[in-house]
């Protein structure tokens, strides 16, 4: 990144689809009545959507509960970091086409666990902003004394 760019680059919906496409690993979050929470996932993009596996549980129980959840991938370099939010819907997938199809994608737990249960993520807003790393610039700001 030359270092007349600007610190902070916002990026298209497109540029961060790429960057969605090009990880495997984020974090689900899930609100319900009023309470945050945040979790790992593993994850595959295709077809304008992320898939993830999970099992019974918490997680499960509470996107069931609220299905509005956000997302958030990020990598950082030596000279730049960058960060994908996407906000969508999530579904348990339950028909067994739906379920065929999900089973085809290379998505296998981290964990050595059994996630049976298949989430699919239809986002309805995705941003992105790659950051410039660095020295932080001159102070300017000027203070007198009083």
């Amino acid at each position: 990144m030359a270092t007349d760019e600007a610190p902070i680059i916002v990026l298209s919906p497109a540029e961060s689809w790429e960057l969605l496409l090009s990880a495997s690993l984020g974090r689900l979050a899930l609100t319900v009545g009023g309470v945050l929470d945040i979790y790992p996932v593993n994850y595959i993009a295709h077809d304008d959507v992320l898939t993830i596996r999970t099992s019974e549980g918490t997680k499960l129980l509470e996107l069931t509960i609220n299905s509005n959840v956000a997302f958030e991938i990020d990598g950082v370099g030596r000279e730049e970091g960058w960060s994908v939010v996407v906000k969508g819907t999530a579904r348990v997938l339950e028909t067994e086409a739906e379920i065929a199809g999900a089973e085809q994608l290379a998505l296998q737990p981290l964990v050595p666990t059994e996630k049976h249960v298949w989430v699919r993520i239809v986002p309805s807003e995705i941003s992105g902003r790659r950051f410039r790393l660095g020295p932080p610039p001159e102070d300017t700001r000027s203070f007198t004394n009083v």
